[in-house]
């Protein structure tokens, strides 16, 4: 190689270099990595949380602008556990961000994140509750979400794994899709689909034209339609039926219907149900509920009465590891008159291996 070309190729090699340098330095001084972060990290102190990353976001351009975060912890302040670990995150952001426009997010992508409900729940039963007369924060999720490889845990026990999930952005007028799989404890697929159309008229929030279809393996499947409104706290609304196949055990009509706490009543769901050999018209707290089911998973296998009033008559019901049979239930002062005159079995329940 003779001393010209190698000159000429020294001479190309440092302006090529010099261009990625100043490429290097442009996108950082335009994506501006740091006050991403700090609009983060401020909204997460907003909401009594506390997020920490474990080394700078850094920027990208392509395939379009971006920032990449790595070790994202979610911690409520003083908490022993994690709200939420993630690996990796990446925030999309749209092109007039680089031109000096406000910081805007179009996408959250999350690869790996573990969720640990306890840790949830003990910083929601922090949080103080919303004055009297305050008028509520209705949502405006104007950033998509993508999840993949997510587990969902309660302490050490892993309730779902490998979750991904799809959702679109709650803007008023525009459809709202939200798509979930995930792999349950006892290794059974969960799909859930999602679609409805909000609308955002002062301090409410309407979901109107719900689509929603749940599947548990080849076993079970819900499809439900209807809508809700949401007003702040606990006055919510919904009213929602369709069908539930099940297997083993035939085709049901179902109907959910949500009230709104009150002064004297909280906030109650109307479960009915009806097909061959299980029938139950039941109105529950969700909240209690929730506690309840999860009870039910206890290695003592015990049998609580659930919250609320009404009456079920169960031949068997499966989900998940939890098995029900010959259940009959009567709860509340005014309890309808059961849909079978056959003698209460006695209701036993077992843990599935």
């Amino acid at each position: 190689m003779s001393r010209r070309l190698r000159l000429i190729l020294l001479v190309l090699g440092g302006l090529v270099l010099t261009a990625v340098l100043a490429v290097v330095t442009a996108v950082y001084l335009l994506l501006q990595p740091d006050r991403f972060t700090a609009m983060l990290q401020t909204q997460a102190r907003n909401a009594g949380l506390e997020l920490i990353l474990a080394s700078p976001a850094s920027p990208t351009l392509f395939p379009r602008p971006a920032l990449e975060l790595s070790g994202i912890t979610l911690n409520a302040p003083g908490a022993n556990a994690s709200i939420l670990f993630a690996g990796r995150g990446r925030l999309t952001l749209p092109w007039q961000t680089l031109l000096g426009g406000s910081p805007v997010i179009t996408q959250l992508e999350i690869d790996s994140p573990r969720v640990d409900l306890d840790a949830l729940q003990d910083w929601l039963a922090t949080l103080p509750a919303q004055p009297a007369g305050a008028p509520p924060n209705i949502p405006r999720i104007d950033t998509g979400i993508s999840i993949s490889r997510g587990s969902v845990v309660r302490g050490d026990e892993l309730l779902l794994g490998d979750v991904s999930l799809e959702a679109g952005s709650l803007i008023s007028g525009q459809p709202f899709p939200l798509s979930m799989s995930a792999i349950t404890a006892a290794k059974t697929p969960l799909q859930l689909h999602l679609s409805a159309t909000p609308r955002i008229q002062g301090n409410t929030l309407q979901l109107d034209n719900i689509e929603l279809h749940l599947s548990q393996g080849s076993t079970l499947t819900l499809a439900l339609n209807g809508s809700a409104h949401w007003h702040g706290a606990a006055d919510a609304a919904a009213s929602l039926t369709g069908k539930l196949d099940h297997a083993d055990a035939g085709q049901y009509d179902i109907s959910l219907t949500l009230t709104p706490a009150d002064q004297s009543d909280p906030l109650l769901v109307a479960l009915k149900l009806d097909g061959p050999d299980n029938h139950a018209d039941l109105r529950m707290p969700p909240l209690e509920l929730a506690h309840w089911w999860s009870a039910l998973g206890d290695e003592q296998g015990q049998l609580q009465m659930p919250p609320g009033s009404g009456h079920a008559e169960i031949a068997r019901f499966e989900a998940g590891n939890v098995s029900i049979e010959g259940l009959t239930l009567r709860a509340g002062d005014d309890v309808p008159a059961a849909a079978s005159t056959a003698a209460p079995a006695k209701p036993a329940l077992r843990k599935k291996p």
